[in-house]
């Protein structure tokens, strides 16, 4: 069996994902010893020996949908968003501070994978629906590489989940250089999963009673306030843009 919590896992939260998994596993009674880490995500999504994961909203309704089972959503308790939900936040230097989004219409756009729904989809959807056109996609393969490519001028802005800031502006140094410019509307955010055949009502109440069980310091490091169930229809009702490729020809149509 398969236990893999990689989307928020970094240096300074890798302890206290093991000890929330630990807990879980307890409440559950089976499970892997340990989390998998360094495999590719699509492989654990995949994966008929899934137990438990955490996937995205946008892999969820364009490719996982009918292949896994929702098994409760996190509630991160994200300013200006409802339980078990988050947004997108854009963010440039800081020499930028005060500018409004439409002023990075034409400019370098870096952004995680197009098949991220906080990365790509959620602010593609935003400056759409503003007339907002980047001039240029920087794809940097994730969130922290994203804000580190505009704090390093190899893009102009970016956008990141509203937790993957809290956690950047918290650990990375590069961050001190970075200001938010504008955020999106709420979506549902990112699901924990695992593959039919397992049982999701019993995996919800064992990552609920572990998230009750956790020590404050553990808690308020993974930013865990809770647990709700989001149906499937909420997550297939989010709207999915063009992806890169359309959007670069768009651009250079421009």
């Amino acid at each position: 069996m398969i236990a893999h919590l990689g989307m928020y896992d970094r240096p300074e939260t890798a302890e206290a994902n093991d000890r929330f998994w630990a807990l879980i596993r307890t409440h559950l009674g089976r499970g892997p010893d340990q989390l998998t880490r360094g495999a590719d995500f699509w492989e654990v999504w995949k994966s008929p020996e899934l137990l438990l994961s955490q996937t995205c909203g946008c892999p969820y309704r364009t490719r996982l949908y009918g292949e896994v089972e929702l098994a409760g959503t996190p509630d991160y308790g994200l300013p200006g968003c409802p339980a078990g939900y988050y947004n997108s936040v854009f963010i440039a230097r800081s020499a930028d501070a005060g500018q409004p989004l439409s002023a990075f219409a034409g400019r370098r756009f870096a952004y995680n994978e197009g098949l991220s729904q906080s990365g790509w989809a959620a602010p593609m959807v935003h400056m759409h629906d503003r007339s907002i056109l980047p001039g240029a996609l920087v794809e940097t393969g994730g969130h922290s590489l994203s804000a580190q490519a505009v704090a390093e001028d190899r893009a102009d802005f970016a956008a990141l989940d509203a937790l993957t800031w809290e956690l950047v502006k918290a650990h990375d140094g590069f961050a001190e250089g970075l200001t938010e410019i504008e955020r999106t509307e709420p979506t549902p955010a990112l699901p924990y999963i695992t593959a039919l055949g397992q049982n999701p009502q019993t995996l919800f109440a064992a990552i609920e009673a572990a998230i009750r069980g956790l020590d404050e310091d553990t808690r308020n490091l993974l930013h865990l306030k809770g647990l709700v169930q989001i149906a499937p229809s909420d997550y297939l009702a989010v709207p999915t843009p063009p992806g890169p490729v359309l959007t670069e020809q768009r651009i250079r149509a421009a």
